[in-house]
C-alpha cells in the first residue's frame, strides 16, 4: 500500500485489498518475522499478534498471526484494535505542537500561566519535607518529562488517588498539582503523566475537549478511521484480549484497567496512555511523522517542527544522566542519538520506531503483560532490519 502520496485518502476497502497484495508479495522477504512470531505463539508468549514494515511510503510488510482471543478464537487481522497505552503521549505531542504553530503558547511558558493549579507547586525532599522549587514547570517540561511530576504508577500518586479513571481532566489537574514535585524542573528525566496534563492544555488552548480535538485535527484528516478514547459497539468484536504470563507457563487473561475498561468512554481522556488504535492507522500517523509533517495532501505540522520534536530535546547534563545514548524528543519519542531512529511502545505489548535513514517504519502489536516477553521486540526488530538489506 502506497501511503506517501499527495491524492485523496484511500477508502477502507481499496486499503484492506492494497495491503492484502503486499503483504502476498513481500511474504518470502520477511518469512523469518514470520516465523518467529508463530513460534512465540506455539510456545504460548503471545496470543497472537500484528506487524507492520513500510519503506519509501510503501508498505511492503503486514502480517496478522494468531488469535484476539484464547477464548473465543476469533484470529488477529489487520483490523484488530489494540490498547496502545503510552504509544497515545506521541499523539498528544503533535495535537500540542499545531497549537504551537498557531501561536497559542510558547514552550517556555509556565504551566501556571494556563493551569493556576500550578502556581503553588512543591518540592518533594529527600528528608520528607516541602520546599518551592528553583523554578516554574514549563511546557518544555511536560513534553520532555523534566517536570519534576512522576508515573501513574508512583507509590506517591497511589496514596493519593492522583489518577483515577473515573475523573475528568480538569479533576485530574488540580490532584496532580497538589502532589509534590519529585525534584526541580528541568533537573532530570522522569517519565511522567504530565502528558495528560498537557491533554487538559489541549481543551485550553483550543476551545475543544480532547477527544473532539484529536478527531477533527488529527484522526479524520490522515484516515485513523479505528483510533480513539475506547472501543464503541461496532468495533468491540475486534478488540485483543490482553494476557499475562503464567507462573507455570502460558497465558492467562489479565485485565489491565478493570475500573474502567476500554469498551466504555471513559471520564479521564489521558494523553499519557488512553487511546486504542490499529497497525494501518498508526502506519499512517508514523508516516506522518517520517514525511515531516505532511500525508496524502493534508500538512498538520510544518517540516521544521517535525524536525525538531524528532531529535533530542533534553539538557546535556540530563540526558548525560539518561546514559547519553538514549535522547527524547518534543514528540515524546525516544531517540537513538548515533543513529538517529526514534519511536516509542506501550505498556501492554505495542511498539512503534522510525528510522528516517532508511525512510522505514516497523510496528509491532500484541497484547501482553510483561509487554516485551522475552526481548521479543529486539528479536524481531533484527529480523526486520536483515530483511531491509539491499
Amino acid at each position: 500500500m502506497k501511503i506517501k502520496t499527495t491524492c485523496a485518502l484511500a477508502s477502507p476497502v481499496l486499503v484492506a485489498i492494497a495491503w492484502a497484495v503486499v503483504t502476498t508479495r513481500a511474504a518470502g522477504t520477511f518469512d523469518a518475522v514470520t516465523g518467529l512470531l508463530k513460534q512465540e505463539i506455539a510456545e504460548r508468549k503471545i496470543a497472537g499478534a500484528v506487524a507492520a514494515v513500510s519503506r519509501h511510503g510503501t508498505v511492503v510488510y503486514q502480517q496478522a498471526v494468531g488469535v484476539q482471543d484464547l477464548e473465543t478464537r476469533v484470529p488477529m487481522t489487520e483490523r484488530t484494535l489494540f490498547r496502545i497505552y503510552s504509544m497515545t503521549k506521541p499523539v498528544t505531542a503533535v495535537a500540542v505542537m499545531m497549537l504551537r504553530e498557531a501561536g497559542r503558547f510558547d514552550l517556555d511558558d509556565p504551566v501556571s500561566k494556563y493551569l493556576p493549579a500550578f502556581t503553588h507547586t512543591q518540592v518533594l525532599t529527600s528528608s520528607g519535607s516541602l520546599r518551592p522549587p528553583s523554578r516554574e514547570v514549563t511546557i518544555r517540561d511536560l513534553l520532555l518529562h523534566t517536570s519534576g511530576l512522576s508515573h501513574r504508577t508512583a507509590e506517591l500518586y497511589q496514596q493519593q488517588h492522583v489518577r483515577v479513571r473515573t475523573d475528568t481532566l480538569p479533576q485530574f489537574v488540580e490532584k496532580i498539582a497538589r502532589a509534590p514535585l519529585m525534584e526541580d524542573p528541568g533537573t532530570r528525566f522522569r517519565y511522567s503523566e504530565g502528558t495528560t496534563v498537557l491533554g487538559r492544555l489541549v481543551e485550553i488552548w483550543s476551545g475543544q475537549p480532547f477527544d473532539v480535538f484529536l478527531d477533527e485535527r488529527i484522526f479524520k484528516p490522515l484516515g485513523m478511521t479505528d483510533t480513539g478514547f475506547w472501543v464503541r459497539p461496532a468495533q468491540r468484536a475486534r478488540l485483543a484480549a490482553v494476557y499475562q504470563s503464567a507462573r507455570d507457563g502460558g497465558l492467562t487473561p489479565f485485565e489491565i484497567e478493570p475500573d474502567a475498561p476500554f469498551t466504555e468512554r471513559p471520564n479521564l481522556l489521558e494523553g499519557a496512555v488512553g487511546l486504542v488504535s490499529t497497525v494501518p492507522d498508526f502506519v499512517r500517523f508514523s508516516q506522518l511523522l517520517l514525511n515531516r509533517g505532511e500525508l496524502n495532501g493534508a500538512r498538520l505540522l510544518s517540516a521544521k517542527t517535525v524536525e525538531m520534536m524528532t531529535a533530542n530535546g533534553l539538557p546535556d547534563a540530563v540526558l548525560r544522566a539518561r546514559n547519553g545514548r538514549r535522547g527524547w524528543g518534543l514528540g515524546n519519542v525516544d531517540i537513538a542519538m548515533d543513529t538517529g531512529e526514534y519511536g516509542w511502545d506501550g505498556t501492554a505489548g505495542t511498539v512503534f520506531s522510525i528510522d528516517p535513514r532508511r525512510e522505514s517504519i516497523t510496528i509491532l502489536m500484541w497484547q501482553t503483560v510483561p509487554a516485551d516477553p522475552g526481548g521479543l521486540r529486539g528479536r524481531l526488530k533484527m529480523l526486520v532490519s536483515r530483511a531491509m538489506r539491499p
